[in-house]
């Protein structure tokens, strides 16, 4: 952790968040595969309960077979009365297959071939039932276990949700407060069609790879479709995304829920959103912007959260957004600033951004605040230097990327450390290097983004590094940002598609399937 408290959120351990989101995933799936054995145990109690008339209806269709070879031509009406019957009520056994063949036998007047056929009839229908029977108890008892497991689970999962979410109730209500509210059908809508435009994407995406290493390989007529269909998937997804993505956002409570740990409050001026939702072109495909990708970062220390610009249609992708009185703003951001175990802030222009430095620098724990410095901006160095007690140097390190060129960090005695943005010249050697050769070859390593967030990314995690603070995965969350949504769709079109085999299986219990 990067700041602790004795109390709140500090009790909950990474271990036990990590245990919680897998107790919680377990208790899912058995839940879904219980519903699911319920639901074919009601599909067979239905079976069986339409069966039940089966020997009255065996009896009636041996019976209209008789007078038929007695020379009753209304019994025609019987037999095909039973076989209809037989064919919707009866299981795929014994009983169901005779009655047709005797059916058929009698409708091209083979009377006694039918006869033949039907003589074993009762004894074919109790086999069924029988059957049946045995399939009720099975399913019935099998559903009943898992239904028992997945009760067990749900009681833990839910303790530990209402842990995680107690500790977070106090940050939760302050920002609640500044939350917009939203329909209850939005998010799930919206992610529903995010999910499809990743997939669209992702088959867009190696369709188009698969053509460029490996379409002279393939038929003539495939090579003319691949190409093409694939930038076709690749364009509807990519269109579909930019739609849905920002709606399907959560909304800052929503996030500090859902994960549960101490957040990191990210500071900046609402002028320089635009510079950090650029989608940079580091890698042949992205779709996510600046902030996004630092937010990944920084989602290795704790969720992300940020003071949305006020009267913005649609927030920004990254931090997850609140919004603040334009006149009432500052007691508010000082409360966060005690809630959040990091700040994040990157330096700019204007006079409440600068406010929020010194509140830093006066009210909170060194280690707890990261600046971003800006490359251009040497009067940036100049108004820095007046806060601490020995000069940054910063000026030295703001001739790089104009979006942040420098990353600092502050030891207890707020003596800064400057670590530079720039790109990696670490060589890899032995067993990773041959792995990511291997990548290459297999051309898994296209989708990485190695842009400038990624290069903030680095220089964070070297400078926290130097403070004592370890976050290992930091750059490689940044770097990952396009796969981990990729994964997050496929796993929300796989949940789609499970739900939607649910909802299919209970129209059949009720006979609608």
């Amino acid at each position: 952790m990067v700041h602790q408290r004795g109390e709140g959120w500090g009790e909950v351990s990474p271990g036990l968040r990590a245990f919680a989101r897998l107790v919680t995933a377990i208790a899912v799936v058995t839940a879904y595969v219980a519903l699911q054995l319920a639901v074919t145990a009601g599909v067979d109690l239905r079976a069986r309960d339409r069966f039940r008339d089966a020997p009255t209806r065996a009896a009636a269709f041996v019976t209209a077979l008789d007078r038929y070879a007695d020379g009753d031509v209304s019994a025609r009406a019987g037999i095909r009365e039973g076989d209809a019957w037989f064919e919707d009520n009866a299981p795929s056994g014994e009983s169901r297959s005779t009655v047709s063949s005797a059916a058929g036998d009698a409708q091209e007047g083979r009377i006694s071939l039918a006869h033949g056929r039907v003589a074993g009839l009762a004894a074919q229908v109790e086999q069924d039932q029988a059957a049946l029977d045995r399939d009720l108890g099975s399913s019935g008892m099998v559903a009943l276990w898992w239904a028992v497991a997945a009760g067990v689970l749900v009681v833990p999962a839910l303790w530990l949700r209402h842990r995680r979410r107690s500790g977070a109730a106090e940050i939760v209500d302050l920002v609640s407060r500044f939350t917009p509210r939203r329909p209850w059908w939005r998010r799930p809508v919206f992610l529903a069609a995010s999910g499809a435009g990743y997939g669209l994407f992702a088959a867009g995406f190696f369709a188009v790879t698969m053509a460029q290493r490996q379409g002279y390989k393939l038929p003539v007529a495939t090579q003319v479709l691949l190409l093409p269909c694939g930038l076709a998937a690749l364009g509807a997804g990519f269109l579909v995304l930019r739609y849905s993505r920002p709606r399907s956002a959560r909304g800052a409570a929503q996030a500090l829920l859902a994960d549960g740990r101490e957040p990191v409050l990210y500071l900046r001026s609402f002028a320089d959103d635009d510079s950090a939702a650029r989608v940079e072109d580091g890698a042949p495909v992205n779709l996510h912007s600046r902030e996004e990708q630092l937010a990944g970062a920084l989602g290795a220390v704790g969720p992300v959260i940020a003071v949305g610009r006020p009267g913005e249609p649609l927030a920004h992708l990254g931090a997850a957004r609140f919004y603040l009185p334009r006149d009432d703003w500052q007691p508010v951001v000082l409360r966060l600033m005690e809630l959040s175990q990091l700040i994040v802030l990157r330096l700019g222009l204007g006079e409440g951004l600068w406010w929020e430095v010194e509140q830093a620098r006066a009210c909170q724990p060194a280690r707890k605040l990261v600046l971003l410095a800006p490359g251009g901006q040497p009067g940036v160095a100049e108004r820095l230097n007046r806060l601490l007690p020995v000069p940054s140097q910063l000026d030295q390190a703001t001739a790089g990327d104009p979006w942040v060129s420098a990353v600092i960090v502050f030891d207890p005695e707020w003596t800064p450390q400057v670590q530079q943005v720039g790109a990696s010249t670490k060589i890899r050697r032995g067993a990773l290097a041959r792995l990511v050769a291997r990548a290459n070859a297999l051309a898994l390593t296209s989708m990485s983004v190695h842009t400038s967030a990624y290069n903030v990314a680095r220089a964070m995690k070297a400078a926290l590094a130097s403070v004592g603070v370890r976050k290992r995965t930091m750059a490689v969350r940044a770097n990952m940002v396009l796969q981990v949504s990729l994964w997050k769709g496929l796993m929300l079109i796989t949940a789609l598609g499970l739900l939607g085999w649910l909802v299919f299986r209970a129209l059949q219990l009720f006979g609608l399937g």
